[in-house]
């Protein structure tokens, strides 16, 4: 007979933990608090009409709070965000960026002076281009001077200008308006080898020097901060 009551008191306990562990597996219910028209709506289920509101969930079982829901955004809001999320992920590839052509910049040249030779290179080539833009520019003028002047004793005379001449006159005056605009942007470009080179030096320079490392505060030392 014990025995037999060993076994239902043993059985008994087993289906209970069994029981307590199926309560514990078993999804705790929520309760979900709103508002809604300036006062506060709680219950046990969550209408159509609040979905998109911004919410609190609270575990029915403990009465503390499991979660916050925040409310959902408008279009217009999300437009917003991911105009700002593009802007930002585009910020951080810039900096990306120059952080690699400031390391590379370090990599390349073992000394400044290389540096500067380099750019040198650069300036070279732009000073004979500008260089052959001035000769053009020179001789060009010369010609449209003199085809003018023809002009000039044409009409002095009373003379028709020819077609060709005018036709000349018009060409050659195009080329040197032409020419013009080109010999300014060679100009611009070497103003801007000079800024590209001042960033440059003063970038290599943060790049090659020595990093000092900062020394350990000693506890209950007095500083100057």
């Amino acid at each position: 007979m014990s025995k037999i009551l060993a076994t239902l008191a043993g059985a008994t306990l087993i289906a209970c933990m069994f029981g307590a562990a199926a309560q514990d597996k078993a999804p705790s219910k929520k309760l979900y608090c709103w508002t809604e028209n300036g006062r506060k709506v709680c219950g046990d289920s969550l209408p159509a009409e609040a979905v998109d509101r911004a919410r609190t969930e609270i575990n029915a079982r403990s009465g503390m709070r499991s979660g916050q829901v925040d409310r959902s955004l408008t279009a217009e809001e999300r437009v917003v965000r991911d105009v700002e999320n593009k802007r930002l992920a585009a910020e951080a590839e810039t900096k990306a960026a120059m952080e690699r052509r400031d390391i590379a910049l370090a990599d390349s040249y073992e000394t400044e002076e290389e540096l500067r030779r380099a750019y040198r290179i650069r300036y070279d080539l732009v000073d004979e281009s500008m260089k052959s833009s001035k000769m053009a520019l020179s001789n060009l003028h010369l010609s449209l001077l003199r085809l003018l002047d023809q002009a000039n004793e044409r009409e002095l005379a009373g003379e028709k200008i020819p077609k060709m001449l005018a036709d000349n006159i018009g060409m050659q005056r195009q080329e040197f308006v032409a020419l013009q605009a080109n010999y300014q942007q060679q100009h611009v470009a070497r103003a801007g080898i000079d800024a590209e080179l001042q960033s440059a030096v003063q970038r290599y320079r943060a790049m090659k020097a020595p990093k000092v490392a900062e020394a350990p505060k000693v506890p209950g030392a007095v500083t100057n901060e």
